[in-house]
């Protein structure tokens, strides 16, 4: 089963497999469900007509997106290489806690063909593309889209405490472009592949797969709902193994996409202030 979000006439409506569904249905009701009752309830509803409208965010403006970082060997090796204190990536990717951050409230991230941006005071900015856990409100894994965690290198690797400066900020959360809806054992071993085209041509790419992460993503939902209630569900990034190398930075103008499993997520950097769907 496949959700997606989109912006018609009659209002922000989600759709299955690419039929309307009632105006009644919201992401937080279905995420109230365990996985088995979503499907169930998905599968009885009655489908409306084909959906035409742009397509949003599958994520409501409501949701929170949070991340986990240093969760593959590679992204661990770059953290190493670009941070003033190495020893704290090295500790975290063999600790039995994970690294949890906070990326973007609903109301902030991009959606596929929306534009993402850089900071204008970073020269070293990369796309992440990253597994993103849809997390019911039970704590339960629900399902995935893909995901785009943008964010500023030199800015975190100056030191680990300005994570809040190189993540969060307008432009640099991006998931789409819907939402597949899946358990954690059909995540095993997902193929993740990123790219970069500048004027038409790739200047980067890169793949790896879930089956390489440190961590099994249970774990890292346990960790994220240990002490925080998230009554409308919540979706969670899962860390990247894929780092371009230190020579290369996003500039305004690139396009980056990001594929998960069947799903590619395709953005825009823009070079100014984005609109910030609501």
């Amino acid at each position: 089963m496949y959700l997606t979000r989109h912006r018609s006439e009659a209002g922000t409506r989600w759709a299955i497999d690419g039929r309307e569904l009632p105006e009644t249905i919201t992401l937080a009701g279905l995420l109230a469900l365990s996985l088995a009752e979503m499907r169930d309830f998905l599968g009885a509803i009655p489908h409306g007509a084909v959906v035409t409208g742009a397509v949003l965010p599958p994520v409501e403006p409501g949701h929170e997106v949070w991340a986990a970082g240093v969760t593959y060997e590679r992204s661990r090796e770059a953290r190493e290489a670009e941070s003033s204190a190495k020893d704290v990536y090295a500790r975290v990717y063999d600790a039995e806690r994970p690294e949890l951050f906070f990326k973007a409230p609903g109301w902030r991230v991009a959606g596929h063909g929306m534009p993402i941006r850089v900071r204008a005071d970073s020269r070293w900015n990369v796309p992440e593309a990253e597994l993103t856990l849809a997390v019911n409100a039970r704590g339960e894994i629900a399902g995935y889209c893909a995901g785009n965690d943008v964010s500023s290198r030199d800015i975190e690797g100056a030191n680990p405490l300005y994570l809040p400066q190189a993540k969060i900020y307008d432009g640099a959360c991006a998931l789409g472009p819907g939402l597949v809806i899946a358990g954690a054992d059909e995540l095993r071993d997902v193929p993740i592949r990123a790219e970069v085209l500048r004027a038409g041509r790739t200047i980067f790419s890169g793949e790896t797969r879930t089956s390489r992460m440190r961590r099994p993503l249970g774990q890292l939902v346990a960790y994220l709902v240990r002490e925080l209630g998230f009554p409308r569900g919540v979706f969670l990034m899962t860390g990247t193994g894929i780092v371009p190398p230190p020579e290369f930075s996003m500039e305004p103008g690139d396009c980056a996409r990001v594929m998960v499993g069947a799903l590619t997520l395709e953005n825009d950097v823009a070079a100014g202030p984005r609109a910030i769907p609501r």
